[in-house]
């Protein structure tokens, strides 16, 4: 940090590994944290527990060295981007020797930390963007050594482009479509283990950034608005077309996405499943409990001010709709949910009017059950294979 003191990280050799064979210079220990630096780095520590990074793609070691580095006062966004830059050199040096499996390991790797290291912006500065981008290119160079057909999927929307990665099963059958997405900052890449179970039981998936989310925010300027269901059904629109596709599609919200994927259902009864995992009925729940939360969700409406923020999101309240809900409904929480409660949330499942509806909760979950991620991820592939069937 300029302007502060620091030490050489003499003492922080476990941040190395041997199969660096060119090391980039480590981030330094500052001497002193100022307490406003330190209320800063423990709220991005309790919004980003190990058990979120590892179960949403970074390595172990990765995610050791991250929270280390955050707890002796390392800048959160130099720290992840440390990491990302070390695993992009692994990733081009076994790419370079011809081992395309450890190249895309440690290309996914990167990616995680560039993503995680710009969660810490909550404004669209140009820093962001540039990380974003570079997080965005490494999932790239990982899709294209995949087995598997990633491709990078978007559509005109409004003035700009609803983007998305969407992975098949297979280029040569015809199969469903789960739309997936995350919340106020856990965009899609993040998710790209739910989207892979659902792919290897043979449906396919739209790892998608909806209007205030990721790519399609950052670089299009698309922003979160109350009637966000018109963007799904655009997208449904254009997916409806795809040869590939059967046409019988589902949609799996995460966090706030959990709001905006019963909306969707709500509104377009073309999506055949919805899967709702730590979202609730009334958002605004989320920034009431945590005000400094404020400012992503200005950056996702393109607003400044915590009263425009709240006013929208209090528009973005299913609460009194829910009886429009009637395709099957899974839904997922934690007892203990630190963003929103469980009173709140079940009012999803409580109010929905589907006939098929089930409420599954983790005693000890974390939220979103970050903690739980294989069985959360199992139990949502297989019950959308029940649903809307599968290659």
């Amino acid at each position: 940090m300029p302007g502060t003191d620091v030490l050489p990280l003499s003492q922080g050799l476990w941040w190395a590994i041997p199969c660096d064979a060119q090391p980039a210079a480590e981030p330094c220990i500052p001497e002193f944290v100022p307490e406003d630096r330190r209320a800063e780095l423990d709220a991005l520590l309790r919004a980003m527990p190990p058990s979120r990074l590892l179960s949403n793609g970074m390595e172990y070691a990765d995610v050791q060295n991250l929270v280390s580095m955050a707890a002796a006062g390392v800048d959160w966004v130099e720290a992840g981007t440390w990491l990302a830059e070390r695993n992009l050199r692994f990733a081009k040096k076994a790419l370079a020797g011809g081992h395309k499996v450890t190249a895309r390991t440690y290309f996914r790797y990167a990616s995680a930390c560039f993503r995680f290291a710009q969660n810490a912006l909550p404004h669209d500065t140009e820093i962001k963007r540039r990380i974003y981008r570079n997080m965005i290119v490494a999932f790239s160079e990982a899709a294209a050594l995949d087995e598997r057909s990633i491709e990078h999927w978007s559509t005109p929307y409004e003035d700009g482009h609803i983007c998305a990665w969407l992975m098949r099963p297979s280029a040569s059958v015809v199969s469903p479509l789960v739309i997936v997405l995350g919340g106020f900052d856990g965009w899609r890449e993040e998710h790209h283990a739910c989207a892979t179970a659902l792919v290897e039981r043979g449906v396919s998936a739209l790892l998608v950034d909806m209007p205030g989310q990721g790519e399609t925010r950052l670089f299009h300027r698309l922003f979160l608005r109350s009637d966000i269901h018109r963007a799904f059904s655009h997208v449904i629109d254009i997916l409806a077309g795809d040869p590939h596709l059967n046409g019988e599609f589902g949609v799996w919200g995460n966090s706030f996405g959990g709001c905006l994927a019963a909306q969707a259902a709500i509104a377009d009864k073309r999506l055949r499943a919805c899967c709702v995992n730590g979202g609730a009925s009334r958002p605004l729940e989320f920034p009431e409990r945590y005000p400094r939360f404020y400012p992503k969700i200005e950056a996702m409406i393109g607003s400044q001010g915590a009263d425009r923020a709240a006013a929208l999101l209090q528009e973005m309240d299913i609460t009194s709709s829910l009886g429009e809900l009637r395709c099957p409904l899974l839904q997922l929480h934690s007892a203990n949910d630190p963003v929103f409660s469980l009173a709140n949330a079940r009012q999803v499942h409580d109010r929905a009017a589907s006939t098929d509806r089930t409420l599954l909760v983790w005693a000890d979950g974390d939220h979103c059950l970050y903690n739980h991620s294989s069985e959360r991820n199992c139990a949502v592939a297989d019950w959308f294979c029940e649903r809307i069937g599968r290659a």
